[in-house]
């Protein structure tokens, strides 16, 4: 089965969003995400892709995937799937890499298949009463290594470290 990445920004209790949108402005993370997933596939449920400001919608130089429980469902230059299955199969012989980009279930349904063999995860360092969370997990089969540190600054008023986990083959 075709293996994916996962691409998310987290605060320190796991929340991912509030209110169907980011909960913090950072700059260097945004890039970050973009640098990452441009010219691959970006995989998202539905309300995700709502919450993307309409201006960028689709994400521009990606393949846009939807994934909904609506088979009638149609979104302009976006592909849409039913399953994850079914988003893996469609892109079981392609080059470019697989980004599972949110939300929660969406997450926790790409972890419950085994299809992650790799995540880049910006831990934000403060907590926002989110209303959406990314699966608790544990990490004892994973190699982590640090991407980017970010401190405090004009720009980026809560400090977050990226990490780039591979998952441990046993």
């Amino acid at each position: 089965m075709r293996k994916a990445t996962i691409i998310v920004a987290m605060d320190a209790e796991n929340g991912i969003g509030k209110n169907n949108d980011l909960m913090w402005h950072l700059p260097n993370d945004m890039r970050f995400f973009k640098e990452t997933t441009m010219h691959h596939v970006v995989i998202m449920g539905r309300k995700n892709y709502e919450s993307i400001p309409e201006k960028y919608r689709p994400l521009t130089n990606r393949t846009n995937v939807i994934l909904s429980r609506d088979s009638a469902l149609k979104i302009p230059g976006c592909l849409v799937f039913n399953t994850l299955q079914a988003c893996l199969m469609h892109f079981h012989d392609g080059k470019e890499k697989l980004f599972i980009i949110g939300g929660g279930e969406i997450y926790q349904l790409a972890l419950q298949e085994k299809c992650i063999d790799e995540m880049f995860i910006s831990h934000v360092e403060a907590t926002f009463s989110a209303d959406v969370f990314f699966p608790e997990i544990t990490l004892d089969d994973w190699k982590s290594s640090t991407v980017i540190t970010q401190e405090i600054d004009e720009k980026h008023p809560y400090r977050f470290i990226t990490k780039h986990y591979e998952l441990i083959r046993h």
